[in-house]
């Protein structure tokens, strides 16, 4: 049986490390995409501020300055981080009984992609859930995109134009990271759901549009999951 390990706040931020590696590289491209578009440094800081969605920056970013409408915006970005709301509920059932409610409202902010793909890792090998991890965990993750963003805005635009291939490699990072984070806590009795939520995905995007595609392989996949396509997990 695996000993628990402690969880505090360093815990958190030492954990958060690989994250923040991946994350300060992608902010900083952010940065200079943003003001290269005609934003200034501070919108370009305040998107990540408030919005801190990775990807979906960089779409804001392509439907702010493309003149699309307000409402079509905010609809295509809510329904891209829609699975954002599942994260804290499926984060503390995972952890059990020791997960309170108490502060889960501001720990959960922090919870993208790669943070709630590391906290279900460290779980995983017995890390011990606890606020103060989360709360250490979301911050290294978060000072990064803040820090990058606004280094990024600072450098300015055109700075990455003589590189393209270092600003090719800094828009796969994103994906890449959370996808070796996801692959070190799946296992075979999870890969009809993800087949499911594959198919759906490539399907909807063929035949309607990337947005439409996203949102159809979250539903597929969470329904494929709570009908129990998956099996379940070993006791």
């Amino acid at each position: 049986m695996q000993t628990e390990r402690s969880s505090n706040l360093a815990d958190g931020l030492i954990a958060g490390a690989p994250i923040v590696l991946g994350y300060f590289p992608i902010a900083f491209a952010f940065g200079v995409a943003a003001t290269g578009h005609g934003l200034t440094g501070w919108e370009a800081f305040g998107l990540s501020v408030i919005v801190y969605a990775g990807a979906a920056q960089f779409l804001a970013l392509a439907l702010v300055t493309s003149g699309a409408p307000v409402l079509v915006s905010a609809f295509t970005l809510v329904a891209m981080n829609l699975r954002h709301v599942l994260y804290g509920p499926a984060l503390m059932k995972r952890a059990g009984p020791v997960a309170t409610r108490r502060h889960a409202w501001a720990w959960a902010f922090g919870l993208t992609d790669e943070v709630f793909g590391a906290a279900l890792g460290q779980l995983a090998r017995g890390r011990q859930f606890s606020e103060p991890f989360m709360f250490g965990l979301g911050l290294a993750a978060y000072a990064s995109w803040l820090s990058g963003t606004a280094l990024g805005a600072y450098a300015g635009g055109g700075a990455l134009q003589g590189w393209p291939v270092l600003e090719a490699a800094l828009g796969f990072m994103l994906p890449a990271l959370f996808l070796s984070l996801l692959l070190s806590i799946l296992n075979r009795t999870q890969l009809p759901v993800i087949a499911v939520a594959a198919v759906a995905t490539v399907g909807v995007t063929l035949l309607w549009s990337g947005t439409a595609g996203i949102l159809a392989g979250m539903i597929a996949g969470a329904i494929a999951g709570v009908i129990g396509l998956g099996g379940r997990d070993a006791a």
